[in-house]
């Protein structure tokens, strides 16, 4: 019984990430038919690079952990010629409890821009606001 316990304790953990909603939405905005160059990256995982075309997003769900320091990196560059860009924290889970929600970034001309979409045990949603400039 001790042992049915504790297997059915750790696919409840496991559980959590699919049913969480965790994740990062990049979305190309940008006008005159722009291209988003993006890559992101975690501790164990690296997403991209992709070529996002205008109009176009990105999305990836995970898994959080169970420590609550899931955190994804990313770097944006405008096309054609890629040199303005941005690097900076995708997502970033805040304690065991946080889950994260679906963070919603969009790149368009005079920055990046940032919604949190809610999930599981997001108390508060963000509206969509500027967070970055390009760096030129």
């Amino acid at each position: 019984m001790k042992n049915h316990s504790i297997f059915l304790f750790v696919c409840s953990l496991c559980m959590l990430g699919y049913i969480s909603g965790a994740g990062i939405w990049i979305g190309n905005e940008l006008k005159n038919k722009k291209l988003l160059w993006m890559r992101c990256y975690s501790k164990n995982d690296v997403l991209g690079p992709n070529i996002i075309p205008i109009g176009g997003h990105f999305i990836d769900n995970f898994r959080t952990n169970i420590w609550g320091t899931t955190r994804f990196m990313c770097t944006l560059r405008q096309g054609p010629n890629y040199r303005h860009y941005q690097n900076f924290t995708a997502f970033k889970q805040f304690s065991y409890k946080d889950y994260g929600g679906l963070w919603d970034w969009r790149a368009r001309e005079d920055g990046i821009y940032l919604k949190k979409r809610p999930g599981l045990h997001v108390r508060n949603p963000v509206n969509m606001h500027k967070v970055y400039d390009w760096i030129y």
